[in-house]
């Protein structure tokens, strides 16, 4: 994970989700939390997503 990465995943998840998995299965699961656990839940899938190779 670069610091890029880190502060994308904090302020824009679906950004850094996107950059890292591009438009596909993760992306959709990402806005979907970010929409109904506002913030909070896309924040922590965006960091699962980006802490896997």
């Amino acid at each position: 994970m670069t610091i890029l990465e880190i502060i994308l995943a904090i302020f824009l998840p679906p950004v850094a989700v996107f950059l890292r998995k591009g438009a596909g299965k993760e992306l959709l699961i990402n806005i979907l939390l970010c929409i109904v656990l506002p913030l909070i839940g896309g924040v922590i899938h965006a960091f699962l997503v980006l802490s896997k190779k």
